[in-house]
């Protein structure tokens, strides 16, 4: 994956911020106060944090995510990820971004709400948009035609019943949240499957809607 440029020092604040608003957020929802609470935590002067990390609860939310998505990045040089098989990768990055988030999960429950307004919802599509691509681009991907947009459509949506599944998962070490993300990436791995077989056909017959339904809200299994 191509490396991101080098964080100004608001941005490099920000990413340092980022852990610690999300777990005082738990208590404080997602506000200022967090802000305050967080950079009294680390350090930081507040006037700093305040002017480093955005005010709108919904662009909090987003660039907590981003904050994962620059440590998933760093987490997962080549050496770690290319050996692994392409599910193995993918499961690999959902799971990294599950733990990340555990510390701060009940705060993610109410940033999945801010982020589901009307208002948020062209910043929730962009946030989780990102997040895919830069799973797939960790996993390699260089596709550039349809696949591009395919692979992370299907993604976004077998990460986001996943984590609508983890936040509900009270079963030790995640076991549950386990199952299930193996589960979805069968369906997909399958879906690939039926996809190369089906290439020579239309490919105007496949319902990408019905697709990510069917893993939103998959069969009981």
């Amino acid at each position: 994956m191509k490396a991101m440029a080098d964080p100004t020092p608001l941005d490099a604040t920000r990413l340092k911020l980022a852990p610690a608003v999300a777990e005082n957020a738990v208590f404080d929802g997602w506000t200022m106060e967090a802000v305050d609470l967080a950079a009294d935590q680390l350090g930081i002067d507040r006037d700093v944090a305040r002017l480093a990390w955005p005010k709108d609860p919904g662009e909090m939310v987003a660039a907590w995510i981003e904050s994962i998505d620059v440590a998933m990045v760093a987490a997962f040089p080549p050496e770690k990820i290319d050996p692994l098989k392409i599910r193995d990768k993918i499961r690999a990055l959902i799971w990294f971004r599950l733990e990340a988030a555990g510390p701060a999960r009940e705060a993610v429950r109410t940033g999945l709400s801010i982020l589901s307004l009307p208002q948020n919802l062209a910043l929730s599509a962009k946030t989780a948009w990102r997040s895919a691509d830069a799973m797939w681009r960790l996993a390699g991907d260089t596709a550039t035609d349809y696949n591009h947009y395919t692979k992370r459509a299907i993604l976004t949506g077998v990460y986001g019943a996943t984590l609508y599944a983890w936040l509900d998962d009270d079963s030790e070490g995640w076991a549950d949240t386990a199952a299930f993300l193996d589960r979805r990436i069968d369906d997909v791995m399958q879906f690939e499957k039926w996809k190369a077989k089906w290439t020579g056909g239309s490919e105007r017959r496949f319902s990408m809607s019905r697709f990510l339904g069917r893993l939103r809200y998959p069969p009981s299994a």
